[in-house]
């Protein structure tokens, strides 16, 4: 009889995990049980990466700087400083355990760049068929805000679907979302099961720790990435370690046990006979109840490879705003014409990204000059054919009138079907992560579903 299927674990941690707040000492016994839980994964037949912050609180610890520094020289320096040291720790508790690992470090060129993200991809990909953990973090010594992650929750959730991992876990300090604040709320209770992020009304208000960067409010933003690529999120506690194992094997049995229910029907006088019981259900039956924890469950149909580094691996570089008819041809899967532009902002050549914004066509041109109004809704991203410069131009006109405008016809479509990733949207309630998003600009996206 064949055992579970092995599967791909992601587990994010967080320098407040490994790196003491204070004292920015590495906090060896967590370490040592983050390094246990991933042989004893890999053990059970999985394969592993871990996408580990610490490398600049390593560093101050390195340099006996006391505070976290605002000048970005300064926090790169101690970025290159401390990654050395933070690779060093991890090969030497794992070499305990005869697990090899590697480095992985990225940043946000690394991701929009197509041929770089496939080789990231290729590279990961390969290393874990080696049976080797791969250790991904951002590149913090040249990256700038332009090109960061922002955190590294959403590098993780990016290396996730990159690799169609089952499992993402963002460890923390708290065993799981709440629907209150437990620290100020006794009663606070806990939310265990997130079928549609949308329509929790849980307590993010944790910040984050003086050294990192990230709080809970990033912790759903990344959750929301990495359920509409497919993979199960998991929130749970980083000084527990152990409760990852015990956690996927309880899902697996349960998962195990639903398959075969679906498969061999049990009747009324089967029921109670444990001689007729499968042995999957048995088996969920010898599991304890897993750790308290949070999971967040995929989409059913999740967006991936291109569709998905269209919408989350590119910046955006302008917007091309069109009409209600151009989006519901989209949505029947028909490329972009140039008809149903509207307008254009912003400054990008061909084949950059941009946002697909839907508007209100207006039959003449409004106070402001434009012939759209309403409130601009954000539909998704594409590459185009063309330049703003050379879309201006068309806009409004058949692909037929291309040549004639232009003097040349590239395609007779602003943006190909297959360049272009759209976004669901979905009628639920906003969610406590809605306000942060947009105060950062922030892509509307994580306040939606996804679909190609």
């Amino acid at each position: 009889m064949k055992g579970p299927k092995p599967l791909i674990v992601v587990i994010k941690l967080g320098t407040s995990s490994i790196v003491d707040e204070k004292t920015h000492e590495p906090l060896l016994s967590i370490l040592t049980l983050i390094v246990e839980t991933a042989v004893r994964l890999r053990k059970d037949g999985h394969k592993v990466i871990i996408v580990s912050s610490g490398a600049i609180g390593v560093g101050l610890r390195r340099m006996d700087v006391d505070k976290r520094p605002k000048h970005l020289s300064k926090l790169q320096a101690l970025a290159a400083i401390g990654q050395c040291r933070l690779m060093s720790l991890w090969d030497s508790l794992f070499e305990h355990l005869r697990q090899p690992i590697s480095q992985i470090l990225l940043t946000r060129n690394d991701i929009s760049d197509r041929t770089r993200y496939l080789n990231a991809q290729n590279t990961i990909m390969e290393l874990l068929e080696m049976g080797v953990i791969p250790i991904v973090n951002e590149n913090d010594t040249l990256a700038v805000a332009e090109i960061k992650f922002g955190d590294n929750d959403t590098l993780s959730a990016i290396t996730a679907a990159m690799v169609h991992a089952n499992f993402l876990f963002l460890m923390t300090d708290v065993d799981c979302l709440y629907d209150k604040n437990p620290r100020t709320n006794p009663g606070a209770q806990p939310i265990e099961e997130v079928e549609d992020i949308g329509a929790i009304r849980a307590d993010v208000s944790s910040a984050g720790s003086a050294l990192g960067t990230g709080g809970m409010s990033t912790k759903i933003v990344a959750a929301r990435l990495a359920t509409s690529a497919g993979v199960t999120t998991v929130i749970t506690r980083s000084s527990s370690p152990g409760n990852i194992v015990k956690i996927v094997r309880y899902l697996q049995a349960r998962k195990a046990r639903a398959s075969s229910q679906q498969h061999t029907p049990v009747g009324d006088d089967e029921a109670g006979d444990p001689l007729s019981r499968s042995t999957a259900s048995l088996a969920l039956d010898a599991l304890e109840k897993p750790p308290l924890h949070t999971r967040f469950l995929p989409l059913p149909q999740p967006i991936r490879d291109r569709y998905f580094w269209i919408l989350h691996g590119l910046a955006p570089h302008g917007t091309i705003y069109i009409d209600v008819g151009a989006h519901h041809a989209l949505s029947d899967k028909a490329g972009l014409l140039p008809v149903g532009v509207l307008d254009v902002e912003g400054n990008f050549a061909q084949q950059e990204a941009v946002r697909i914004v839907v508007v209100e066509r207006r039959a003449e041109p409004g106070p402001d000059g434009k012939l759209w109004g309403g409130t601009p809704v954000e539909v998704g991203r594409a590459l185009v054919n063309y330049a703003a410069h050379e879309i201006i131009r068309i806009k409004g006109h058949r692909s037929t009138q291309i040549e004639f405008l232009l003097g040349y016809a590239d395609s007779e479509y602003v943006a190909d079907r297959e360049n272009i990733s759209l976004l669901r949207r979905e009628s639920r309630p906003a969610t406590p992560v809605h306000d942060m998003m947009s105060e950062s600009g922030g892509m509307a996206a994580y306040e939606m579903g996804t679909t190609i």
